[in-house]
């Protein structure tokens, strides 16, 4: 597996890019998370994820109560899958490609960004889901390469509250109001009933 392919190669031979990528490959690409990126990932409270196949390409905004990014190893890491608007865009582009990107934003405007490609599964396991509450899901990554990028363009962002909607242990989070509307109500999962697994249930 190589980190840069032949439309990289292009574009960084069109724009006189080649010497300068090849450096930050070499001295800036790694396979193991370093200190640094193991207490950043564990302490956001978003990062952005991307999944494709080869007819469907989704980017995802990801957040939760910061630490629902766990690091499992020195190149390993997890996060629980809340409960959405029933698409799965992600999952299910997971599902057929497990090549995925993950990129953690700062939001002191002065840290780095922090890149992951790595390879996804999905896991709907009892037991790995009873460790994080409100998950329908468990999506655990192994990382191929890891880099940073630097901070221009970022804007320093406050946080002045966690999301009402952040799943936590002993808390019951509010419904979305969108699940009330009219399009909606009569067509909610049936595991929105707080049963974990939906097929327990009679079909409609």
């Amino acid at each position: 597996m190589t980190f840069y392919h032949e439309g990289h190669r292009t574009h960084q031979q069109l724009h006189d890019g080649t010497w300068l990528a090849d450096r930050l490959e070499e001295v800036r690409v790694h396979h193991q998370l370093w200190e640094d990126e193991v207490a950043q990932i564990e302490t956001a409270p978003f990062f952005f994820l991307a999944a494709a196949t080869d007819d469907a390409v989704d980017c995802s905004f990801k957040g939760g109560e910061p630490g629902f990014v766990k690091v499992t190893g020195p190149a390993t890491a997890e996060w629980p899958d809340y409960d959405g608007n029933s698409m799965y865009r992600s999952l299910g582009n997971i599902s057929r490609n497990p090549k995925v990107g993950l990129l953690f934003v700062p939001i002191d405007g002065q840290s780095p960004r922090l890149r992951i490609n790595g390879r996804a599964a999905i896991s709907h396991e009892p037991t790995r889901l009873s460790a994080y509450p409100g998950a329908k899901a468990i999506v655990a990554v192994e990382c191929d390469f890891i880099y940073k990028n630097c901070n221009r363009h970022l804007p320093e962002l406050t946080l002045s509250q966690p999301s009402p909607f952040n799943p936590k242990p002993g808390y019951a989070a509010p419904q979305p109001e969108w699940k009330s509307r009219d399009y909606a109500r009569d067509v909610l999962p049936l595991s929105d009933d707080g049963l974990t697994v939906p097929e327990l249930k009679a079909p409609r």
